[in-house]
């Protein structure tokens, strides 16, 4: 029997609170297996690295007899806070289809040796030794090698598909293309998400200095272009090259509401590849639509992954290349949809013009310019949250993505000294959102530093707004008391608005996601003239 969402949800849940902090204990033990007459399964494994570092690893190998090629063989690299036994159920899966599977722990990870340093040069060495071992072994065939790893071991696998030329094809979930810009997209530092990573990776792993030292360098804004410049070499945007020289296959699953790695840059990546390529986009947060199929559970992306696998290895008629190169599902009826490209090209985009609020009311977001008779504005204030937010960090996430529990916000709530919406009338017909929304906004900062945080949300006929999507922006040096455009992109997303509802955008200077530049308090003003327009683009089927 299929398990339902709300079941799923729950089990991922307890997977979260009962696995992971096992997993933190870090104790060097192995997992033993039941025998099992498809395969035979070796927990023993010490990989050693060119640098002597020792990378723990176990091995799963057929009980069939070889093909005379050897058999096709799959690596996979542990996630943040895990080790190499997180596989385990879809290593014993792919070794009765005839598959070589060997699971590591990445440096520093696990009861591998040396630091962790996220994608550094000594993990690329370790992937090396690890490729060395299965051609040493006799039984792989070295032409059909596959790499996979959810999270932090999807970046190992995109950027050793690019500099290890023995791995044929790679397999990414809940990845990034650009480190940088995914723990400091807009200027802006990500506080729970790098928070959870630094303070995890302190716990369980033997984490390199170079890593919180870095991360307090983005919260505290300084050495910034150092700080990217490190990231810049653990980004797989930067060797993308690499693997569109050999066109080398990558399929790359990410959900839509992972707000560690939000979708955009890794759509970037993905945008960029020039070889064969598949992407699905799933809702719920950072590896919550695949992590259920880590302990046996129906899932869609393993299953494609599978079949992913079966065609690019083994060269079996699977169907996987049959199928739309992109393909979502919306927030919510669940419903996939498939498109040759992202954005989809029959899509086209609509513009709405903010317009002034007043003393009541809402402001407006209006089908034309808002051209009042003289310039005008709106002020808010930085130092309390107005209401409008992204929920619970991770959780209200992965409840809406997995169980329909949507982030809701009475919008005529919103305080507004520190918040201030804008929303349409009520729509006449549905309004099919996919893709990146827009804002484009004139404002006056009353101090250099300032934030924005942008949440744009499906308004019902009651006023209670439901989140879609949002973004933050901030400036550090921004020109105090001076009128100026600012310009960002909020994060992908796929949404039916129905007809009746309207289309809101709430802005304020506060989320728990991310964090502020600055403690001392500010004003924000929105201004509004017939000379220039501040507009919200919403990208629409």
């Amino acid at each position: 029997m299929k398990n339902s969402p709300s079941r799923q949800c729950l089990l991922a849940l307890i997977t979260c609170l009962f696995f992971i902090p096992v997993a933190q204990a870090q104790l060097c033990f192995g997992v033993p297996l039941p025998a099992n007459p498809d395969y035979h399964y070796d927990d023993s494994l010490l990989v050693q690295s060119p640098d002597g570092t020792a990378i723990a690893a176990n091995v799963f190998t057929p009980s069939a007899t070889a093909p005379a090629a050897g058999y096709p063989a799959i690596i996979f690299v542990n996630s943040w806070v895990l080790d190499e036994h997180e596989y385990l159920v879809q290593a014993a899966k792919l070794a009765r289809k005839g598959y070589v599977v060997l699971s590591y722990s990445a440096r520093g990870w696990g009861c591998s040796g040396g630091e962790v340093s996220v994608l550094s040069d000594g993990d690329m060495l370790d992937l090396t030794a690890v490729v060395d071992y299965l051609a040493a072994r006799g039984d792989v065939d070295m032409a059909n090698i596959g790499i996979s790893g959810i999270s932090y071991g999807s970046g190992i696998s995109l950027k050793g598909l690019a500099l290890e030329p023995r791995i044929k094809t790679a397999v990414a979930m809940s990845s990034w293309g650009n480190l940088g810009e995914a723990l400091y997209g807009n200027e802006t530092p990500r506080l729970f998400w790098g928070s959870f990573l630094t303070l995890s990776g302190l716990i369980t792993a033997n984490l390199s200095d170079e890593v919180p030292n870095n991360y307090a360098d983005l919260l505290a804004h300084r050495n910034i272009e150092q700080v990217l410049a490190w990231a810049n070499h653990r980004s797989p945007m930067t060797f993308i090259n690499l693997i569109n020289e050999r066109r080398a296959p990558v399929y790359i699953a990410n959900n839509f509401g992972d707000n560690l790695f939000q979708p955009n840059n890794i759509l970037a990546f993905f945008a960029a590849l020039t070889g064969p390529k598949r992407m699905d986009l799933n809702q719920g947060t950072h590896a919550s639509a695949e992590g259920f199929g880590l302990i046996g559970l129906e899932n869609e992306t393993w299953d494609n992954t599978l079949d992913w696998f079966d065609y690019w290895l083994k060269g079996e008629a699977t169907g996987i290349m049959q199928k739309p190169v992109v393909n979502l599902r919306t927030d919510l009826q669940y419903a996939a949809e498939g498109y040759s490209q992202w954005p989809p090209a029959q899509s086209s985009e609509r513009t709405f013009y903010l317009g002034r609020r007043g003393l009541i009311g809402q402001g407006s977001l209006r089908d034309s310019p808002y051209k009042p008779w003289w310039p005008n504005s709106d002020s808010i204030l930085s130092g309390i949250d107005s209401g409008a937010s992204t929920g619970i960090p991770a959780v209200s996430a992965l409840l809406d993505g997995h169980t329909g529990i949507p982030v809701l916000w009475p919008l005529g709530l919103t305080n507004r000294v520190n918040g201030i919406v804008f929303q349409t009338e009520r729509q006449l017909w549905p309004m099919k959102i996919r893709g990146n929304p827009r804002l484009s906004l004139e404002l006056t900062p009353s101090y250099s530093r300032m934030q924005l945080v942008a949440y744009l949300y499906d308004v019902d006929a009651w006023g209670m707004g439901k989140l879609i999507t949002h973004a933050p922006v901030t400036l550090h040096s921004a020109k105090a008391g001076k009128r100026q455009t600012v310009e960002f992109e909020l994060v992908a997303t796929a949404y039916d608005l129905p007809a009746g509802h309207k289309l809101a955008v709430a802005l304020d200077t506060f989320d728990l996601l991310y964090a502020v530049p600055t403690l001392v308090p500010y004003s924000v003003t929105f201004n509004y003239s017939s000379a220039y327009q501040s507009t919200l683009v919403v990208p629409v089927l």
